[in-house]
């Protein structure tokens, strides 16, 4: 897949089918950080949601079993993260 494909069906995936499957990034990170926060009883963000997604899939990719489907899930968590914590004004924790 060229690069422009990639980030192409990442938007078709965050603006189309998906979130009218699942809503939004921002409620449905928000419920999953919550069941997170709950589970490992420490506090857990939308944007964590989003990162931890995308390592996920990095991880995926990194084993080898990683598809072209995995490169666009990345960027498309990379994108809902981003596009969560600007609009929250969140300082992403860099170490």
């Amino acid at each position: 897949m060229k690069r422009i494909d990639i980030l192409n069906e990442a938007i078709n995936c965050v603006t189309g089918s998906r979130e009218q499957d699942y809503g939004s990034p921002e409620d449905n990170f928000k419920i999953i950080a919550d069941f997170w926060s709950a589970y490992k009883g420490v506090p857990f963000s939308s944007v964590d949601v989003a990162m931890m997604m995308a390592l996920l899939k990095i991880a995926r990719i990194c084993n080898g079993g990683g598809s072209g489907d995995s490169f666009v899930d990345l960027a498309g968590y990379a994108a809902c993260g981003g596009e969560i914590a600007t609009s929250e004004n969140l300082q992403v924790k860099t170490n």
